[in-house]
């Protein structure tokens, strides 16, 4: 049996983790059909099938999985002891793949993206817009963005803003042909921009709160986006009611494009925090990464 080759253990490994030729290969820089005759060869070689593929669906055989849980880790390790080598540079180096919100990266990330690039030119940010819960261990993120309630206590936080509420927004057109909701409940009767957080989720509830009384109410309209700076720009166009956030919504209240209902309601969170495993070996480029994010009150 033909040794294989290393670069074809590493395709392998892509199209097994991901499930995925297209995906792999857009991680690769090749395509999927170069993608898929490469692992072909690789299976000929092995003179044993690695993958099964439906028109649908690709995952790991039997001994797929085997090969996948005995050379990921070692693959994995290798990509840590060549990072580390940036340890040995003048300045910091490496790759750092972040996951978060739209909202988050447009309010945490993109403010502090041109300095901290200019500053560190061998350091490559890549950020994965994702309004689901992701797993940053499984899916090979450095890290991740989210509220501080929503962290798990096996992680390391890092605060990267102020606490802020969700305000209810509309635009003064619309506000023009629709009464002013005096309570949550009212907003039924109003044409709202419901968001969905992920493809496999539901709409999100309005929450609401008031003197302790919590009130969820689910909202009805024409336009529903799983991007907060989607729904955000509904509103500005007249399309409906929305709830962002205030740090969102606040250059829209000062210059009018947007007009706010309820404030006395919505309830305040806490704010956004980068995490991370607390078994990370923390690179000078993550270091210098943290530092240029960490909030300053």
């Amino acid at each position: 049996m033909a040794y294989p080759k290393v670069n074809d253990l590493q395709a392998f490994l892509a199209v097994a983790r991901d499930q995925s030729f297209t995906k792999a290969a857009a991680k690769l820089g090749v395509t999927p059909s170069a993608l898929s005759h490469t692992i072909r060869d690789l299976e000929a070689r092995l003179r044993v099938r690695l993958l099964a593929r439906t028109t649908r669906n690709v995952a790991p055989t039997q001994a797929g999985e085997k090969l996948m849980h005995s050379i990921g880790p070692l693959f994995d390790q290798i990509a840590v002891e060549v990072e580390l080598l940036g340890e040995l540079r003048d300045r910091p180096a490496g790759n750092i793949r972040v996951t978060c919100s739209d909202d988050a990266a447009e309010s945490i990330l993109r403010p502090m993206l041109v300095g901290f690039l200019a500053r560190f030119p061998d350091v490559h940010v890549e950020i994965s817009i994702d309004y689901g819960f992701t797993n940053i261990v499984s899916e090979r993120f450095d890290a991740g963005i989210r509220l501080g309630e929503s962290i798990s206590k096996d992680m390391i936080a890092v605060r990267l803003g102020p606490d802020w509420r969700l305000a209810v927004v509309g635009a003064p057109a619309y506000f023009g042909n629709h009464p002013i909701p005096k309570t949550p409940r009212d907003l039924t009767n109003h044409t709202c921009i419901n968001i969905r957080h992920s493809l496999a989720g539901g709409l999100y509830a309005w929450e609401f709160e008031r003197a302790g009384r919590k009130l969820n109410i689910r909202v009805n309209g024409q336009f529903t986006s799983n991007s907060m700076i989607h729904v955000l720009n509904g509103a500005v166009d007249g399309i409906g009611l929305a709830y962002v956030p205030d740090f969102l919504a606040k250059p829209y209240l000062a210059d009018g494009r947007l007009k706010e209902v309820l404030p006395q309601w919505c309830p305040q969170f806490e704010g956004f925090h980068l995490y991370y495993p607390n078994r990370r070996h923390t690179s000078s480029a993550f270091a210098a990464f943290v530092d240029a994010l960490r909030y300053r009150a």
